[in-house]
């Protein structure tokens, strides 16, 4: 039997993403969220996600949801400055920039340092919001299966070397019980099979699957070297538009793949949408007006209120 794992991304990205994937936790259909911990509107979502724990059927699983490209430095501008937009505390250095300084020795040293800083900080934020999260349901008698650390990563940059190994590095030197971290591998051949459905995917989210496919290889080392249990994600190739109607037409297939070679299936979806008025500058225009705000996020958000169980 292969387990399913039905993900929700950007829980705090906004305040009306958030209402939309809170939805979703009513009607029981998200097994587990990712946390964004550095958007000016934290408190404020978390405060939400507290008030509604008590009427929930259950806690989804919580996830880090480490951002280097958007939000605020929680860490400070003084004391990542690679990372952020000149004398301001708004993230500045994109995942291409991230990508180049894996490859340049000088900046990688460099940008290491400030990446295990703010990772720290990210955490800590994100963490301890997480544990009065756990400690709600315990006292409501809600069911919450939460254990130890979950990550994940804003773009999925937690793949791009030189911040894997500032990520692995602060988990080993605090101790952190990692109890997950993503592992942004998706079979391609399953797409590839479908010719009816090849016009409908995005070329950039084809190069975008190729190339996390190819830094999937140390996480799956990893995962073997810790005892965890392998997985795929479902969500690269149709991001931004995972339909009821592919969905359907592919998961069989999906499944089949996982359960051949025992992994576990992660199905990710970005329900909520970004309201034109929040997109503020600790969002990147381009990527408000390209993903945060689209109409596909009602779609997907369909998408995961129509899913049978």
């Amino acid at each position: 039997m292969v387990k399913i794992d039905i993900h929700a991304d950007d829980y705090a990205l906004t305040v009306h993403t958030s209402q939309d994937m809170l939805e979703c936790m009513r009607a029981g259909k998200l097994d587990s969220i990712s946390i964004v911990p550095n958007m000016s509107c934290f408190e404020t979502c978390m405060e939400m996600l507290y008030a509604q724990i008590p009427t929930l059927p259950f806690v989804p699983l919580m996830s880090v949801h480490l951002d280097f490209v958007e939000g605020r430095s929680l860490a400070g501008r003084k004391e990542v400055p690679l990372l952020v937009r000149g004398d301001t505390d708004l993230m500045g250095l994109s995942w291409g920039g991230l990508f180049t300084y894996s490859y340049l020795p000088g900046k990688r040293r460099q940008l290491k340092k400030q990446l295990k800083r703010e990772i720290r900080a990210q955490i800590a934020q994100a963490q301890k919001a997480i544990d009065k999260c756990v400690e709600i349901a315990n006292r409501h008698g809600v069911a919450c299966e939460q254990k130890g650390l979950r990550l994940d990563s804003h773009q999925h940059a937690h793949m791009i070397p030189v911040v894997w190994e500032a990520v692995l590095e602060v988990v080993r030197e605090e101790g952190f019980p990692l109890s997950y971290i993503r592992n942004s591998k998706e079979v391609l051949g399953v797409f590839l099979a479908q010719r009816s459905l090849w016009k409908t995917y995005r070329l950039v989210n084809f190069v975008k699957n190729r190339l996390l496919s190819f830094y999937a290889h140390k996480v799956d080392r990893y995962y073997a070297s810790q005892g965890m249990e392998q997985m795929y994600l479902w969500g690269l190739v149709m991001s931004g538009r995972m339909d009821k109607a592919r969905i359907e037409i592919l998961y069989p297939k999906m499944l089949q793949k996982a359960k051949q070679d025992g992994r576990t299936l992660e199905i990710l979806f970005h329900p909520g949408l970004t309201l034109r008025e929040e997109a503020t500058p600790e969002i990147a225009k381009e990527a408000a007006d390209d993903f945060y705000m689209r109409k596909d996020r009602h779609v997907e958000k369909a998408a995961v209120l129509q899913w049978k169980r």
